[in-house]
Formats: structure tokens, C-alpha cells, sequence
């Protein structure tokens, strides 16, 4: 019997999946194949999935167009999420103001001026309450974008959603929970190094056992791009993260395929758009290799990298915000072509503001647009076998595994040991801070083009659009709010928590999920908890690198 060839594979494939209701041909009548290459070559859904995880791809299901809210109170972005979904987003991503990310109440006075100004502000379980008033937890898909106090956060939606009557197992959606970048690119974190990945050890296990629909960590390659990386710096230092974070469960007796299906990414779109899908290729053949043939992962979930995208926040300009507009399509454009698996578009005031209910709409409409009118779902990997992509690809597939193996010389063997060296010695930051500055000189000498920075600048001093303000007063609701909270909760029943939560901490093999879950009920703040942790762990001082 003959073997069948890697085209026939992926006919069956794809014949097992459902297309979705579409017209998959051109405007003009001519249809698409749902892939185009040679018969022998890889094909989307094969190993090393370089042209994507799924045989169908978009042809069976579009991207989860996720769009990414949160301001002021709880209650300020509860309204704003039932816009989102009212408008047809499919996903909500939750973002989290300046003190609730460093784990501050917001009547901390290190929180005053920034309670609600870059998200939404959450002190207790009652704002997790709020912000998802009216929402089933079992029928959306939810991200929240936090790292030091993801596990507080994690353990306030479970809470929320089964005083909702909706079981842990039912809900779906990823924590971002990456505290390795936090120390080598955006710097939110609370605790040092090696105790904050306990606590991502504790919610990969708890997931691992209770949460079979949600992704307990969603390695982000976006705030390191955001810091000023270059594209395979991006790349690299996400997937060695990747591969610390596998060593970090493996090394607590998980088996690979156990967890690894439910580890998911977080990419950067920017604005140079061929290296862009270049890197997203290049990123699924790296992690299937890695996975497979030195971490032994087998299971092919375990092996196929699936990754949520936003457009380049830092591409944004506060001048004639108007053309990043086009900017974010353009981004958004490459993260589909390179296979993204969500999607967030930034809105066009966003270097200015929070953004309106409008620039959140048109960001989300550009999604819609691409999906539905363009015709690029048709095809998987539509730029595959394009001699400029694929050599793009290999380029910087071959870059990343430079830095790869300056890590694990670093680790000596050993890519978690390799990544806390790194973060220990500022050699992540100091890569880094070198390639922003190298960028930035680029834009001050003219010889990279921002338009209406250096060039192009008639239309700067034209009105800007009205901008979304968080002021004093939201502030204090927020505050009040969290002091009526304290008044009428039970506090023996929150010492008692965080008594038990602190004895848990200092047991090195205790799992502080339950102790944590206990803590939120009672009502117990974000702070007292993230405090109570910090008497046991100590708090992490950065070296400053020069």
C-alpha cells in the first residue's frame, strides 16, 4: 500500500473539518483552493506547522477578533465590553490599570493619579463581580492581561464565574501570567524572579487539573517588541521564555503533553510587514522543532504554537492620529497572513488617550473587513512559497537560534537557568535598550520614514479628536467603592485567609491557588493579599543596566 503523500494527508484533514458558510472565490467568480504548493511539500496542519496549526485554517472558523478594553471602574468597563460584543467582537481582553498591575490597592498612595487610567481598576473580588455583570462566562472567551498578580486575578474570575453558577471546567480564555518579560522588558513585576515562577508553576498545575478550557499562560513576545526589540529578538527571547516556562513544569513532574497543548502566545504586529509573517512562520517551525525533539513532546497539540496578535501600539503616532488607521490595517493584515488565532486592533487615538467607543468600533470594524470583504481567509498561508517570504523565514528562524544558544550557554545547558541569567545580568534589557536606540537614531537621521514625524508633516497642528479622560472623580468612586467593600465584608474571615495563605507561601511544596481562592472570597483586596506574599518572597529591586 502506498504512503500517502503529504498533499493527500492534508486532503483528509481538511475534509474532516467543517468550512464555514463562505463564497471561497475571487470577486470575480475564479475559485480558491483552500491551499496552494507542491505536493510533497509541507502543508498547513503538518509538522512543523510552519504554514500554519490548522488544515483549514480561517476556512472553518475567522481569528477571535478579541478586542482589548478596560478603564476606570469596573462598572465604566462592563459597559464598554457589552459594546464590544454588541458589534460583533467574539473575545474580550481585559485591561488592567498601573496599581492593579503592580498589585497596589487604589487607595495606596503610590496608586494616586493612576487609578482607572490605563485600565480598569480592580482592588476585590466585588470589581471582578462588576466588570462581568451580565456576561456569560461560559459562552465567552476571556484574556487578561496580567502578569505579577495573574494568580490573584485567575482566582477572582473563578470566584466571580461560580458565584455566576458556571463551573471552573466551562470557562475558556488564556491569563497572561508571562513574569519572565515583566523583568526583561515592561518591568510590572512585584516579586523576584525564581518565587513569581512558583506562583506560575501553581497556576499551570491548578489549570493543568481543574481548567481544561483555559490557557494558564500566554507567553508575550508584544511588551518586549513594545520596549524597542528587534523582530527576531522578539521572536528569540519569547520562545526561550517558552522553553523556561516547559522546563519550569516539567521540572515540577508535569509531563510535557499534559500541559504544553494550553500554552499559547502573544506576538507583536508591526509595521514592516513581509519580516512580520515571516516571523510568525518562523515561530510555529522553531517551537514544534524545540518541543519535539529536545523537550519530547509527542502529543502534535503540544507542538503546534497558536498565538494572539495586536497591532504595534508603539507604531502609533500623536500626530495626524487619523493615519494610524491605515497603520493598524496594514498590521493587522500581516497577522492574518502569518496565521494568527486572535486578533486585537489598536484604535487610532491610543498614543493620546484610552480609546472612545468610536476608535474602538472603526479598530474593530478594520478586523471585520479584512475577514469579510477581502478574500485573504480563503486560502491558508497565501504568501507560502513566495521566494522572498520563505527566505525571510529561514533568516530569521537562523537568528533566533543564534540567541538561543547564547541563553542556554548562559543556563549551561539549561534555557530556565539560561533566561534567569540573563535577567540577572541585564543582558535581555541591555539587547533590548540597543536596538530601540538604534531605531530611534534611524528616525532622528531621516533614514526610516515615520510619516508626520519626520516627514510628511502638513496636517500636525489640525484639531485632535476628542479624547476619552479618566478624572479625579472616577478615582474616588473607585476608592469609595473599595472602602465601602471593606466595611461590610467579614475580617476575621480575611485574616484568617491571609494567615493561611502566608503559612501556604512558606511550605515550598503547598500549591497557593486554594489559599488564594479563600483570600478572594472573603473579600480580601489585591493588596493585602500581593503584600502578604511579599513578606515571605521579598520584593525584586532591578539592577540598572548602562
Amino acid at each position: 500500500m502506498a504512503t500517502p503523500s503529504p498533499r493527500d494527508r492534508y486532503r483528509e484533514a481538511y475534509e474532516a473539518a467543517a468550512p464555514r458558510e463562505a463564497e471561497f472565490e475571487s470577486m470575480s467568480g475564479l475559485p480558491y483552493e483552500p491551499v496552494y504548493g507542491p505536493e510533497d511539500g509541507e502543508h498547513p496542519g503538518q509538522y512543523p506547522y510552519t504554514r500554519g496549526p490548522y488544515a483549514s485554517m480561517y476556512r472553518t472558523k475567522l481569528w477571535t477578533m478579541r478586542m482589548f478594553a478596560g478603564f476606570g471602574t469596573a462598572e465604566d468597563t462592563n459597559q464598554r465590553f457589552r459594546a464590544i460584543l454588541a458589534a460583533g467582537g467574539d473575545g474580550l481582553s481585559t485591561a488592567f490599570d498601573l496599581p492593579t498591575l503592580m498589585g497596589r490597592d487604589s487607595d495606596d498612595p503610590h496608586a494616586a493619579g493612576e487609578v482607572g487610567k490605563c485600565g480598569v481598576a480592580v482592588d476585590t473580588l466585588a470589581d471582578v463581580e462588576d466588570l462581568f455583570a451580565g456576561i456569560d462566562l461560559g459562552a465567552v472567551s476571556t484574556s487578561m492581561t496580567i502578569n505579577s498578580p495573574a494568580a490573584v486575578l485567575l482566582a477572582m474570575y473563578v470566584a466571580t464565574a461560580e458565584k455566576a453558577g458556571v463551573e471552573r471546567r466551562r470557562l475558556s480564555g488564556t491569563l497572561q501570567n508571562d513574569i519572565l518579560k515583566e523583568y526583561q522588558a515592561q518591568k510590572e513585576f512585584v516579586f523576584p524572579p525564581r518565587p513569581a515562577m512558583r506562583l506560575v508553576e501553581n497556576t499551570v498545575r491548578f489549570a493543568t487539573a481543574e481548567m481544561p478550557r483555559w490557557h494558564p499562560i500566554s507567553i508575550s513576545g508584544y511588551h518586549i517588541r513594545e520596549a524597542g526589540s528587534t523582530a527576531a529578538q522578539e521572536l528569540a527571547f519569547t520562545l526561550a521564555n517558552g522553553f523556561a516556562y516547559v522546563e519550569l513544569a516539567r521540572d515540577a513532574g508535569l509531563a510535557v503533553d499534559d500541559f504544553a497543548p494550553r500554552l499559547s502566545f502573544f506576538f507583536n504586529a508591526h509595521i514592516d510587514f513581509f519580516e512580520e509573517i515571516a516571523k510568525y512562520r518562523a515561530a510555529r517551525r522553531i517551537w514544534a522543532r524545540w518541543l519535539h525533539d529536545r523537550y519530547g513532546a509527542r502529543d502534535e497539540r503540544s507542538l503546534r504554537l497558536r498565538f494572539h496578535t495586536q497591532t504595534a501600539g508603539v507604531s502609533l503616532t500623536a500626530q495626524q492620529p487619523e493615519v494610524n488607521i491605515a497603520r493598524t490595517a496594514i498590521e493587522a493584515l500581516a497577522g492574518v497572513l502569518g496565521g494568527t488565532q486572535s486578533l486585537h486592533t489598536n484604535s487610532m487615538d491610543e498614543a493620546l488617550a484610552l480609546p472612545t467607543d468610536k476608535t474602538a468600533r472603526i479598530a474593530l470594524r478594520t478586523q471585520q473587513v479584512i475577514g469579510h470583504e477581502t478574500g485573504v481567509a480563503h486560502v491558508a498561508d497565501p504568501l507560502g512559497g513566495s521566494w522572498f517570504v520563505e527566505q525571510l523565514t529561514d533568516d530569521i528562524d537562523a537568528a533566533a537560534e543564534a540567541l538561543f544558544a547564547e541563553i542556554e550557554r548562559k543556563g549551561a545547558g539549561s534555557m530556565l537557568e539560561g533566561v534567569y541569567a540573563g535577567i540577572d545580568e541585564g543582558w535581555f534589557q541591555g539587547l533590548i535598550a540597543d536596538a530601540a536606540f538604534d531605531f530611534e537614531k534611524k528616525v532622528v537621521d531621516g533614514r526610516r520614514v515615520v510619516v508626520g514625524v519626520n516627514r510628511f508633516t502638513e496636517g500636525n497642528d489640525d484639531e485632535q479628536p476628542e479624547l476619552l479622560a479618566i478624572t479625579a472623580e472616577d478615582e474616588q468612586r473607585q476608592v469609595t467603592r473599595l472602602a465601602e467593600v471593606r466595611a461590610r465584608r467579614n475580617r476575621d474571615a480575611v485574616d484568617a485567609a491571609l494567615a493561611r495563605l502566608e503559612a501556604d507561601a512558606h511550605a515550598p511544596d503547598a500549591n497557593l491557588m486554594p489559599a488564594l481562592l479563600e483570600a478572594v472570597h472573603a473579600y480580601a483586596t489585591e493588596g493585602e493579599i500581593m503584600t502578604t506574599l511579599a513578606e515571605v518572597f521579598g520584593r525584586h529591586v532591578e539592577r540598572p543596566v548602562f
